[in-house]
């Protein structure tokens, strides 16, 4: 049973550099933008990033998972403040508005992973952010802050409708007239349901 070798340190600094390069470069011109670009932004030969990232599909998937797993760190972050004591809808209410003005530098990242069908290869970091996001909810909703039927899903909803393409005025209005809709004051429970 042979055991796998970690890679070279030159290697790891490599693909971060063209997992960065790649990250600015499709922000910056779209998906269009091609591999030659990226490996000159990164400073590596294409053939350096043709080892790393076979297809362009491969290296626009590494760049989605990348941005998954920030949020995700972003919201264990936010609830282990909740779990010391902060507020959980005042800290859902900040997290949602990072989340969004993430997107908006990100746009062209996820327009490029839509056009090209690539996903991040494992759920694991949507799964932690998930679980983050749903924790943090119920423990709004037992502080009598967050309406009882909100739901993990009702955050994605709010991230995939922002308006990622608006000024930061209308996208800080948007979420100024959004967040009352998440809280257990601004809205009755309905009994009937």
């Amino acid at each position: 049973m042979t055991q796998a070798r970690a890679p070279r340190a030159d290697a790891v600094r490599n693909r971060r550099k063209i997992l960065t390069a790649a990250g600015k470069q499709i922000t910056q011109h779209g998906p269009e933008v091609g591999m030659d670009e990226i490996a000159a932004a990164a400073g590596v030969a294409v053939g350096t990033l043709y080892r790393h990232f076979p297809t362009k599909t491969d290296l626009v998937a590494a760049v989605v998972a990348e941005s998954v797993a920030r949020v995700a760190d972003d919201a264990e972050a936010v609830l282990a403040r909740v779990t010391a004591g902060a507020r959980a809808a005042e800290e859902l209410t900040t997290f949602l508005g990072r989340v969004i003005e993430q997107s908006v530098t990100d746009r062209a990242v996820k327009a490029a992973a839509q056009t090209l069908g690539a996903e991040p290869g494992d759920r694991v970091d949507e799964d932690r952010g998930s679980a983050a996001v749903a924790a943090l909810i119920r423990a709004g909703q037992a502080d009598g802050d967050i309406h009882p039927d909100v739901t993990v899903g009702d955050i994605y909803l709010l991230f995939s409708t922002a308006p990622t393409e608006q000024p930061p005025a209308a996208r800080a209005r948007w979420l100024a007239l959004v967040t009352p809709g998440l809280t257990a004051t601004a809205r009755p429970t309905d009994s009937r349901r």
